[in-house]
């Protein structure tokens, strides 16, 4: 078991596999997207590989396969069948845009893959291609149409931004009425890739649930898994549940079980910080697993308290706001 320097437990890991995507959400990166990170700079399958092995001997029960959008890196399904086949690994699970997704979908439940968190901002085509700047609508409701069908576990994840896209709240919850999906919505953060971030947020997780407890005042607060980073809640009723995901006001830290790595090889402590070590780095200066080992315990032992001393000690370092797609966002 991994214990972090506040008594956490670490058992669940995002690895990010490419910092590119094929939407251009604007609360993520700019319009003209991003200086792509060449392929000697991304971590190969095989040493992804080799750190999730070492990893899941060390206490990591969960890996969750993120961007960018994972399937626009080439052979993707290589590396989840690999990682599949993991001794201690409880679960592998993704997160996607859907955009590329359907055609693979039998073959992620073949593999045991029984959970994927689906990006979802909005159930109009038009107000999605406004968010995304793609027309991708189509695509993206029929890799949902594949999941369901398939039987796996699906999450809506939606972002939730003043002014764009407050009107699909409600429509997005009334998906749960007849769907067996989990909606949830997630406060805005400041990774957008350029010198914006945001300040403070317009619609915290207080504002979003009184907005649906405005329209279904039934709604009940239910129990909360283990290291939720969601309040959950359920209209009566109705086959899916609703989430709130208060990713900015960061209510959840003093739970957080997860750590991160970015394309490049970077481990992140927590979504907020600067990176705290570099496992590609480390692997190609050709340490074995032993000392790879060593390192990453030292790092478990210094992690942030909260996100709030995480963000303030990357800005006073680096002062940069980092897009979504370059940390597994």
């Amino acid at each position: 078991m991994l214990i972090d320097n506040h008594g956490r437990e670490i058992n669940y890991m995002r690895l990010a596999v490419t910092d590119r995507c094929n939407l251009r959400c604007f609360y993520c990166m700019p319009e003209d997207g991003l200086n792509w990170l060449s392929r000697t700079e991304l971590m190969s399958y095989e040493e992804m590989l080799r750190a999730s092995t070492l990893l899941v001997k060390m206490g990591i029960e969960k890996i969750r396969i993120t961007g960018g959008e994972p399937f626009v890196r080439k052979d993707i399904m290589k590396l989840l069948t690999n990682l599949s086949k993991l001794d201690g690994l409880k679960e592998l699970s993704m997160t996607t845009n859907g955009v590329l997704t359907a055609p693979y979908v039998a073959e992620m439940k073949a593999l045991g893959i029984r959970s994927v968190n689906l990006s979802l901002d909005t159930l109009d085509a038009n107000r999605f291609f406004t968010i995304t700047r793609r027309d991708e609508f189509t695509n993206v409701m029929h890799t949902l149409d594949e999941l369901l069908k398939h039987d796996i576990e699906v999450k809506i994840n939606a972002v939730v931004m003043d002014g764009k896209n407050i009107q699909d709240i409600l429509p997005l919850v009334e998906l749960t009425k007849n769907l067996r999906v989990s909606v949830r919505f997630i406060e805005e953060m400041p990774f957008n890739g350029d010198e914006h971030s945001c300040q403070g947020v317009k619609w915290d997780y207080v504002r979003i649930l009184n907005e649906i407890e405005g329209y279904y005042p039934k709604i009940k607060k239910l129990v909360d898994p283990a290291y939720s980073t969601a309040y959950n809640y359920q209209i009566p009723g109705h086959k899916g549940t609703v989430g709130i995901i208060a990713a900015y006001s960061r209510t959840f830290c003093g739970t957080c079980n997860r750590i991160r790595i970015t394309p490049q090889g970077t481990l992140k402590n927590c979504l907020y910080d600067d990176g705290v070590l570099n496992i590609k780095d480390l692997m190609r200066s050709g340490i074995n697993d032993t000392e790879l080992e060593q390192y990453l315990l030292k790092a478990f032992s210094h992690r942030a308290a909260d996100g709030w001393e995480a963000e303030r000690l990357r800005v006073e370092k680096t002062g940069v706001h980092e897009s979504m797609a370059t940390i597994g966002g």
